[in-house]
């Protein structure tokens, strides 16, 4: 799958860590999570945050651009559905360099979340991508139905495995911001599944315990910090972890991520906030 610079931390943060080097395998991993109840969740239909993406590398430190998730309620061949709409973008100075265009939609039942629909849109130079999946959630024979289009392999169609653990890029964000911490112990792996285009991913993150982090632009903030191993490539380094923290409040709000690339440092940070299920109680005061 290839990603820029860009995509790939979006991504990262959008499920709170990306993919290790684990083989494509139809094993699939569910995340220790609190009770699927609507009444429960950290978020509601109305929220949305904004990212601002920066690079540093030597003299340069810029902001290159930025991201936005937004959560609203729809119905969905009948079903009560959370639609998440996640876009990202470089400023249109960087536009000159490396133009970047991301939407990812997904669309996931508001009982447990389980996946329904999902949509990427991509352009990145002179890629783009597109996915459209569809959740078949039979007993007997449970798939993905993906009609996909790559500039490189143009329009094919596929049918990818499909179990009750196994998610989109946005709606593993949601429900990995159900978390049970209680079940998680600190410094070890807990694996999750993702599909993207016409692969499945294995996926794991490391919580490393709760401190307070400086966030520009927001001050100092309590969270709830986690890593990931990356996948050594065009983009990653191979010998660093990816860091992200969390906001410590009844929001889980992602509020700072960094990872090393191969030239330089790119980070987010939470810029904007709205229609919070909680109050923001994670700053300090």
């Amino acid at each position: 799958m290839r990603s820029s610079n860009i995509t790939v931390i979006i991504s990262l943060l959008l499920i709170f860590m990306q993919y290790e080097s684990f083989s494509q395998t139809k094993e699939s991993h569910c995340i220790p999570v609190r009770s699927l109840s609507e009444s429960t969740y950290p978020f509601k239909a109305g929220e949305s945050f904004g990212l601002t993406i920066h690079y540093k590398w030597g003299l340069v430190n810029t902001d290159l651009g930025s991201a936005s998730v937004v959560l609203d309620s729809s119905i969905l061949n009948g079903v009560p559905v959370f639609h998440c709409t996640a876009t990202g973008r470089t400023y249109k100075f960087y536009d000159m360099f490396f133009k970047v265009r991301e939407n990812f939609q997904s669309w996931f039942t508001r009982k447990d979340l389980s996946p329904m629909k999902f949509t990427r849109n991509t352009s990145e130079g002179d890629y783009s991508a597109r996915n459209y999946f569809i959740y078949k959630h039979d007993k007997v024979n449970p798939k993905i139905e993906a009609n996909n289009y790559s500039s490189k392999k143009g329009e094919y169609s596929i049918a990818l495995p499909l179990t009750k653990c196994t998610y989109d890029i946005p709606s593993l964000f949601y429900m990995a911001r159900n978390i049970d911490l209680s079940k998680v112990r600190q410094g070890v792996r807990y694996p999750m599944t993702f599909v993207i285009d016409n692969d499945v991913y294995n996926v794991y993150f490391v919580y490393w315990g709760k401190m307070t982090k400086t966030v520009p632009g927001l001050g100092k903030v309590r969270t709830m910090k986690f890593s990931a191993k990356l996948l050594e490539g065009q983009v990653f380094k191979g010998d660093k972890d990816m860091l992200l923290w969390i906001s410590d409040d009844e929001n889980r709000l992602p509020v700072y991520a960094e990872a090393s690339i191969r030239v330089g440092l790119v980070s987010l940070r939470l810029s904007s906030y709205s229609g919070l299920k909680s109050p923001f109680k994670a700053i300090v005061k």
